[in-house]
């Protein structure tokens, strides 16, 4: 949905807008577990996002993603772990392996994080296949044990997912 496009003077530009499109609509589909929404890269940085997906029933987030090696030690892990805790819904984001000769080096370290905000998977700079299991049990009682769901305050502020 958003287009990472840059323009730090004396320093780096990027625009992904010369590219690619951006989309149109958010993306969300049913497995046999449980609706899954799709961000790719920089829509990690948008809590609307993962918050309308929870909303409308997500139980995950899945954002594949190519972080840079300076945006990626600094964002990459705090990003998942914040959409994770926001909204009470498990996150996965895959990156390309870490290929210092390439044009655009990336930071790696496809992660899975809980809800809880806890690092359940996660793989270092290098190619490999992260995995792990997606405990519908956890996913409830995280939403138990700290019902926010139930205490958002819609007379206060709009509900984003409307």
């Amino acid at each position: 949905v958003h287009l990472f496009d840059i323009d730090i003077p004396g320093k780096q530009t990027f625009k992904e807008s010369s590219v690619l499109s951006p989309g149109s609509s958010l993306t969300l589909f049913d497995t046999p577990a449980g609706k899954i929404g799709v961000g790719i890269c920089y829509d990690i940085r948008f809590p609307e996002m993962a918050m309308i997906a929870a909303r409308k029933g997500a139980i995950a987030m899945i954002y594949p993603g190519a972080f840079n090696t300076t945006t990626g030690p600094l964002h990459w892990e705090l990003l998942q772990r914040a959409r994770a805790i926001d909204n009470q819904i498990f996150v996965a984001a895959c990156s390309p392996a870490r290929d210092t000769t390439a044009s655009y080096v990336a930071w790696g370290h496809s992660t899975i994080v809980d809800p809880m905000g806890q690092i359940i998977s996660k793989l270092d700079e290098n190619e490999g296949i992260v995995y792990a299991e997606l405990d519908p049990q956890f996913l409830q009682t995280s939403r138990q044990n700290i019902p926010v769901n139930s205490q958002r305050r819609f007379d206060v502020y709009p509900d984003v997912s409307q």
